[in-house]
């Protein structure tokens, strides 16, 4: 650990408290940052979550209530915009309904289907979430300067697709 902390600062192996005058830039290391950034960020948010009423949410239950969305959707949808089966959508569903974030209610358009829709709570916990990904990227500026996360971000826009922001995240770490 001690290692990591020490190449982070620039400083060379074997050669303890020495910086090197440019860091090393190894290829594998930007994703690397880019997703420990993000899970970073996303502790974060979660040990703020579970003390603001919300201590049995996960980051993949994130991804599956804004697979639900405001005007709700079957199990079959929230697969598909998971990228995950109907079988493991509706094991989701199952437990966030235990939870009390989602609610299944028959589908006002087509009586023999369930459609899956927030609760309060659901919505509370999406509302608190915004807040805290704001407070988080706030302290980012604080830390690192407005201007460099405003960069950093605008950089991320140039590289990043458009078609990247997608819901299947938890399916692609696991698939």
């Amino acid at each position: 650990m001690a290692e990591r902390r020490a190449e982070r600062r620039g400083e060379r192996r074997g050669e303890p408290g020495v910086r090197s005058s440019a860091p090393v830039e190894a290829g594998f290391e930007l994703p690397l940052l880019l997703f420990a950034g993000f899970r970073s960020i996303v502790d974060e948010l979660h040990r703020e979550l579970a003390g603001r009423g919300h201590p049995d949410i996960r980051p993949a239950y994130g991804f599956a209530l804004q697979a639900v969305g405001r005007d709700g959707a079957t199990a079959s949808e929230i697969g598909r915009r998971l990228g995950v089966s109907k079988q493991a959508a509706g094991k989701t569903v199952e437990k966030l309904e235990g939870l009390g974030y989602v609610e299944r209610v028959d589908d006002p358009q087509d009586g023999r289907r369930k459609l899956v829709r927030l609760t309060v709570r659901g919505v509370d916990v999406l509302v608190k979430s915004a807040e805290g990904f704001d407070r988080v990227r706030a302290e980012w500026a604080r830390v690192l300067g407005a201007d460099r996360v405003r960069a950093m971000e605008g950089d991320l826009r140039a590289m990043v697709p458009a078609s990247a922001f997608r819901l299947d995240a938890a399916g692609w770490f696991t698939g």
